[in-house]
């Protein structure tokens, strides 16, 4: 089934649906196999090191550095990877909050994690979208 396209029809029916486990996101140095045994939620390979996206426990228990955690928001309407303008609008509507959208695209929904403190706020704003 394809994902939709138009962005109205997306942010009309965005229905974000929150996670109820912290996540972080570790830098480290090494290769995904080096690191599998984490599960990551997501991992990313770039010059400085490999992202990865793992619950905060996971982190304490082996001992990794991490900044700040992150709640994780599924905007569960099945979105097309070739749809233009949701990531956009859901960044500026939390941006006019005050909250930070860090933003995963995957095949069938995006995820946005937001700072965990700010959580329950980000999921009124994206209620809002329902308002217009």
């Amino acid at each position: 089934m394809a994902g939709k396209t138009n962005l109205e029809e997306l942010l009309s029916s965005i229905a974000p649906r929150l996670s109820p486990i912290s996540y972080v996101f570790c830098c480290v140095q090494g290769s995904y196999g080096d690191f599998s045994n984490l599960k990551p939620l997501a991992s990313f390979a770039e010059d400085e090191g490999l992202t990865l996206v793992i619950p905060e426990n996971q982190a304490m228990e082996h001992n990794l550095a991490y900044e700040s955690t992150f709640s994780s928001i599924t905007l569960t309407v099945h979105s097309s990877l070739d749809a233009v303008g949701l990531t956009a609008a859901v960044a500026q509507k939390l941006a006019h909050h005050g909250i930070s959208a860090n933003v995963i695209a995957a095949y069938y929904h995006d995820h946005i994690f937001v700072q965990t403190e700010k959580a329950e706020l980000a999921m009124a704003a994206l209620q809002e979208f329902k308002q217009s």
